[in-house]
């Protein structure tokens, strides 16, 4: 019971308010299917870490999975409608959103994108071209096997926090898990001399004051930095790694 109300009030926190002001999902929420989702991710034997207990509907936000079959087969997919509610265009007869990935363009050279990206004439909007995308699904390949899959959400942070995790698997020989779970920053040029952070891995004091002294300004971005999804397979061992700073879930199916 203790475990149910955990979830509960995760939800309450996340989806709740005066309904004059904002729509509670009450539909979704209590939906049966969603209901025993949620019952599934309680273990009667153990405690469930607290942070690691999410809101439980589904993410707004970009998608990726990671998937390697028997054989060595491997797909590594990030699809997104970019911005919320992507162009806010629903398909007639089908339901789904059309995205808005146009703001990937640079519409003027110098001038930010959502994310606070800018572009120049080389990304410009041009008929038949496709627009510069962060979204940067991930396959590592040693002798022509597959060794490490992986990708994430989190729009001009997804190449950043991708590049991280590789830094901490292969310069700092750092376990598939820990390499995904550690903290990361991001600089994107523009605001100048700015590091974003986030909550969920706060780099530790006495690194902020140096790189303050440096110069650099410290921006918590006010949500998690990417939600990697990542296999690694060395021989005939197949490791899994869902982020922590969602609630993903990496699998071993036998």
């Amino acid at each position: 019971m203790a475990e149910i109300e955990k979830r509960v009030f995760a939800d309450r926190a996340n989806y709740l308010g005066d309904p004059d002001f904002s729509q509670a999902p009450v539909s979704q929420l209590t939906d049966h299917v969603y209901l025993v989702q949620r019952a599934h991710e309680v273990n009667p034997n153990a405690i469930s870490p607290t942070e690691h207990i999410k809101a439980g509907l589904e993410s707004h936000q970009t998608t990726h999975f990671s998937i390697v079959d028997s054989k060595g087969n491997a797909v590594s997919n990030t699809y997104t409608l970019n911005w919320d509610y992507g162009s806010g265009v629903v398909v007639k007869g089908a339901g789904f959103l059309m995205n808005d990935e146009m703001d990937d363009f640079s519409a003027k050279p110098g001038v930010a994108n959502a994310f606070g990206v800018v572009g120049g004439d080389a990304n410009a909007i041009e008929p038949g071209k496709r627009m510069l995308s962060s979204m940067s699904p991930s396959l590592v390949t040693r002798d022509g096997a597959v060794t490490l899959v992986l990708g994430t959400p989190g729009g001009s942070r997804i190449f950043t926090t991708v590049f991280q995790v590789l830094n901490n698997l292969y310069d700092f020989h750092m376990p598939l898990k820990d390499a995904v779970a550690a903290a990361r920053v991001h600089h994107q040029l523009l605001p100048k001399d700015t590091i974003f952070t986030e909550k969920f891995a706060p780099l530790p004091t006495p690194v902020v004051e140096e790189l303050e002294t440096m110069g650099y300004t410290l921006k918590d971005q006010g949500w998690s930095m990417g939600n990697v999804q990542a296999i690694k397979i060395d021989g005939t061992k197949v490791e899994t790694a869902s982020d922590p700073r969602g609630r993903g879930v990496g699998k071993v199916v036998k």
